[in-house]
């Protein structure tokens, strides 16, 4: 059902999963840490009848080239480089935890190749509510990643034990995650690339913050998810992304579903997506 594209990108590899009809409207997903592509493989087999739908992995990732800069502007503008390269037109671009962010950044600097954007669980730095999230201890994580060298010599051989720890304790329907998709993801973060691209991803927090903080109004729709047992105030992430500039902010809720929405309740998802988009005819 999916096909695997090889694409070159300023010289660098990046691939990118494809499925459905390139004549339909066409939906990007960008994955999250610690995960690929393929945290949306349920929700694009849901979706392909109705559109043209793609996967990356994200720079530094599986089988995508590093860019040796993590910052979510960056990443933007290389994901952006991909939508041209693969002629898509005002393409819906869906990211979850650290591709929401990388979304949010599209949306920010190049709303002209987006005709919708979906962020998923996750807050979005410089937005609110951006500093009472990284003051929370349960994200422990933003802090211990952004220290210099310590992180490397602690994960380097424990990464089996750091993926399941988010895992189990972010996720709602645990079960979802096969214990298949675990070993793939660990073997991917394994890797040295990945390793230093994903802990890149929260040290660039502090320029990402000044990248991503309120500018001009965006008029591109954004759909906002949740998974109903995740931590934190719902209505403040969409009250956030209003004053941040995005003029029209649909926000929904995913049953049955903690912080990995996509795995966890793959058709909650692809409702959720297929309804914003037919109810505002981006179909």
């Amino acid at each position: 059902m999916f096909e695997h594209l090889d694409i070159m990108i300023n010289g660098r590899r990046m691939q990118v999963v494809a499925a459905g009809k390139k004549s339909t409207n066409a939906i990007l997903f960008l994955h999250g840490y610690p995960q690929s592509w393929s945290a949306f493989e349920a929700v694009m087999q849901l979706l392909s009848a109705d559109y043209y739908v793609l996967a990356v992995d994200l720079p530094g990732i599986g089988d995508s080239a590093d860019i040796g800069n993590y910052s979510k502007k960056a990443i933007a503008a290389h994901i952006a480089a991909v939508i041209t390269s693969l002629g898509l037109s005002r393409v819906v671009v869906a990211g979850h935890d650290i591709g929401g962010m990388i979304t949010f950044s599209l949306l920010r600097h190049f709303p002209h190749l987006l005709s919708a954007a979906v962020i998923m669980s996750t807050a979005v730095p410089g937005v609110m509510p951006w500093e009472e999230v990284k003051r929370n201890p349960y994200i422990w994580h933003f802090a211990f990643f952004a220290v210099p060298h310590l992180p490397e010599a602690m994960i380097a051989g424990h990464e089996s034990p750091l993926c399941h720890y988010f895992y189990d304790t972010l996720a709602y329907n645990k079960a979802a995650i096969t214990p298949e998709k675990r070993q793939q993801y660990v073997d991917l973060y394994r890797k040295a690339s990945a390793l230093n691209t994903s802990l890149g991803w929260y040290r660039a927090f502090s320029e990402d913050e000044k990248e991503l903080a309120p500018v001009h109004p965006v008029a591109v729709p954004v759909l906002y998810l949740r998974g109903h047992k995740e931590p934190g105030e719902f209505s403040s992430y969409i009250e956030g992304l209003r004053k941040s500039g995005c003029q029209e902010v649909t926000g929904a809720i995913i049953d049955d579903s903690g912080h990995f929405t996509p795995e966890e309740n793959p058709a909650g998802v692809a409702h959720a997506i297929h309804l914003f988009l037919t109810d505002r005819q981006i179909i």
